[in-house]
């Protein structure tokens, strides 16, 4: 009986501890201006990791230092991106939200971050059957890239509020005007996952290893590459 209270008394402590250290590490990161966080643990010893609005943070738990950027696994035969594997989950929560384009025969998924004003996003989605035809399935998320309060971010928001969401995306990246429709979905949450991938321009393509390429790529290059990547492991 006594061993079982020891072990509860543990319990205790080290729970109290870790709230003292989510404590010191909120009050560092409002001193940074920092409010909407996220803290979870670290694959880094005496550190925690942070979703912040301005990307991921390591920070120490007594808040008092923190460093920022990809951290990798090397463990394995082919480096891993850690920072952007914990995000995964937060990508399948807004699979239901996102605009598909799949492959007859898909062989590759990849996620791409999109502006309807971005011209490389329109280069992109024009050869969407090229894509298509090489077994990549094409996922789309918004990111305006003025933020979400300008005129790109209310027009990206009618097209996902669209009873047809293809049709009015494909029009849309066509230069077609966009029609004024409001729904409930929250298109800030498409922006800030972004946001925390460290994307600060369109197109940004997530590929299903966690990778994130930058800019665009033609469907030729794009398959190649994939390839690689599955081949690799």
């Amino acid at each position: 009986m006594k061993k079982r209270y020891l072990i509860l008394s543990l319990l205790i402590a080290v729970s109290g501890l870790s709230h003292a250290d989510d404590a010191a590490i909120k009050q560092s990161l409002q001193k940074l201006g920092l409010q909407q966080t996220e803290i979870q643990p670290s694959p880094l010893p005496g550190m925690k990791t942070v979703l912040t609005e301005s990307g991921v943070l390591y920070i120490t738990d007594d808040g008092k230092q923190f460093i920022q950027g990809p951290l990798y696994d090397v463990s394995a035969g082919q480096p891993v991106n850690v920072t952007n594997k914990l995000l995964e989950k937060k990508v399948d929560a807004l699979s239901s939200e996102m605009i598909v384009y799949k492959a007859p025969k898909e062989q590759h998924v990849i996620t791409v971050f999109t502006d309807i004003t971005c011209g490389y996003c329109h280069k992109l989605h024009a050869e969407m059957a090229d894509y298509n035809a090489l077994g990549i399935t094409v996922r789309y998320l918004a990111f305006p890239r003025e933020g979400m309060n300008g005129q790109v971010a209310k027009d990206m928001k009618s097209i996902w509020c669209a009873g047809d969401r293809r049709k009015a995306f494909d029009a849309a990246m066509k230069g077609e005007a966009v029609s004024p429709i409001d729904c409930k979905i929250d298109l800030s949450q498409h922006y800030k996952l972004g946001i925390l991938y460290g994307i600060q321009g369109t197109p940004a393509i997530l590929l299903q290893n966690g990778m994130m390429i930058p800019g665009y790529q033609g469907p030729k290059e794009m398959k190649q590459l994939l390839d690689s990547q599955k081949a690799g492991g």
